[in-house]
C-alpha cells in the first residue's frame, strides 16, 4: 500500500451491521446451546442448566440485533 492512498475501510461502509450482526447471531446461537445442551461436566460452583428466562431474554435481543443489521444492510 503506497502512503497516502485511501485503502478504504474493512468489509466497507457496512462495517457496524456486520458487527452488530455477528454480536447478535452469538448471542442467539450461544444461548441457545446452553440451554439445549448444558455441559456434561461441571465444576464446583457451577449451574444445572442455564437459567431459562435470561437465556429466552438473551436470544430474543440477539434476534433483534441481527434482524435490525439485516435490515440496515439490506437497505444501503
Amino acid at each position: 500500500m503506497i502512503l497516502g492512498q485511501d485503502a478504504g475501510l474493512l468489509l466497507g461502509d457496512d462495517l457496524l451491521g456486520w458487527l452488530v450482526l455477528a454480536m447478535g447471531a452469538a448471542m442467539v446461537a450461544g444461548n441457545a446451546m446452553a440451554l439445549l445442551r448444558p455441559p456434561q461436566e461441571r465444576q464446583e460452583g457451577d449451574l444445572e442448566q442455564a437459567p431459562a428466562a435470561r437465556s429466552i431474554v438473551m436470544i430474543v435481543i440477539g434476534a433483534l440485533a441481527a434482524v435490525w443489521a439485516l435490515a440496515s444492510m439490506a437497505a444501503s
